[in-house]
């Protein structure tokens, strides 16, 4: 079996990446680590670069039709993967998980109407929403000080009084890594029928579970998962290829399935790209062996940083995931007001992290750590946060 490199120090300057190109324009500042935006420092799976190199080396580049095969691709990784059956009348593409769930906002969904989010969630949900001209409407995640959990009486609530026609769920949940059970989709899932509300499922983190747990598909609750839902997947976060914009959907029930589809159709929304096509076929047929290294390779990377935080970084707690290259830590411990805590990253560990409260006002005093990257970068990046927190408290 082929043995991939993930220790490699990869030079992305110069190739229009936004975790790079973007720094000034987020951080004010461009002499950065750059550990924030969700995506991995570790080469592709030469498998699908080879599969691209091939297509593209033709002389002609035509309109393009997806193949069947790329369909059974999709059908055949989630069935192997997640134990998840899916017909292909019920698979479309998608231009993007967050692009499909605008659409879905955009077609399901009116001016003015709620939509549930379950803050701190992955900030698109909510500027998805309030941009359309739809109410973002707050259903926060209950933290213990360890976990996080849903508050489903909390929705049953918002459901009775405010009537929400849509959720938008992550799972599993961006930044907490948390793979949501099967009890806990079901129950909302039952919520989410007796209100005929329709919940939009991002599962773009389904494929990264850590530790040998299996994903739990929100449309594999149960009947009522199936009658309201709308699954968004993509092997962009699993094979490092989000450049390709190669994301799909799945719709059960034919009552929400049929006359959505047609719209997409219609409007040419759900027309497959010829370099999205071919990377994903190439990735669910060939990447599995290089996904299995890479979440040894980012679990050992987790590892490194909880161990490194409890010996070194008094104050500083990291919520362990579930899922992802993601990491949630918790600062407060620190006793730094949210502002102190950016700005310790910032100026003084010269470290780019997502700002907690990007996630909603429930991220005060967390920030967001991307650890998909070399273990030798995640040790300067620890080292200098360690000499910040430490001459931080010293001067205090």
């Amino acid at each position: 079996m082929t043995q991939y490199n993930f220790d490699a120090i990869i030079d992305r300057h110069g190739t229009a990446a936004v975790k790079i190109d973007r720094l000034d324009a987020v951080f004010g500042r461009h002499d950065l680590t750059p550990l924030w935006i969700a995506d991995l420092d570790f080469a592709v799976c030469p498998e699908i670069t080879a599969a691209l190199s091939r297509r593209l080396s033709h002389p002609v580049l035509g309109y393009f039709e997806a193949s069947d095969g790329y369909w059974q691709a999709i059908i055949d990784w989630n069935k192997r993967r997640h134990g998840f059956d899916i017909a292909r009348s019920e698979l479309a593409f998608v231009p993007g998980v967050v692009k499909g769930i605008a659409l879905a906002v955009n077609y399901f969904t009116s001016e003015g109407d709620g939509v549930v989010i379950q803050p701190p969630v992955y900030t698109p949900f909510r500027t998805v929403v309030e941009g359309n001209g739809r109410h973002a409407v707050e259903n926060p995640l209950l933290f213990d000080g360890e976990t996080y959990r849903m508050d489903l009486d909390g929705l049953r609530k918002i459901v009775a009084e405010q009537k929400p026609k849509m959720m938008i769920l992550c799972n599993p949940h961006n930044p907490i890594g948390i793979q949501w059970d099967a009890e806990t989709l079901a129950e909302l899932a039952a919520i989410a029928r007796q209100a005929n509300m329709v919940v939009v499922s991002d599962e773009i983190h389904g494929d990264l579970m850590l530790e040998g747990r299996r994903h739990i598909p929100f449309l594999a609750a149960g009947p009522d998962a199936e009658a309201v839902g709308i699954m968004l997947g993509a092997p962009s976060k699993t094979f490092n290829i989000p450049g390709l914009v190669s994301s799909w959907m799945v719709v059960k029930n034919p009552a929400l399935r049929e006359p959505y589809y047609k719209w997409l159709e219609v409007n040419e929304f759900s027309a497959p790209v010829m370099i999205s096509a071919i990377g994903a076929e190439a990735a669910y047929r060939n990447g599995e062996a290089w996904l299995d290294q890479m979440l040894e390779y980012v679990q050992g990377n987790i590892e490194f940083v909880i161990d490194y935080a409890a010996r070194r970084i008094p104050g500083l707690k990291v919520i362990r995931p579930q899922a992802s290259f993601l990491l949630w830590l918790d600062f407060r411990g620190l006793h730094l007001c949210h502002r102190e805590v950016m700005n310790l990253l910032l100026d003084k560990a010269h470290l780019a992290l997502n700002d907690g409260t990007m996630f909603g006002p429930q991220g005060d005093g967390f920030a967001r750590l991307n650890v998909g990257a070399p273990r030798s970068v995640l040790a300067g990046a620890l080292q200098s946060l360690e000499m910040a927190v430490c001459s931080t408290i010293k001067a205090d």
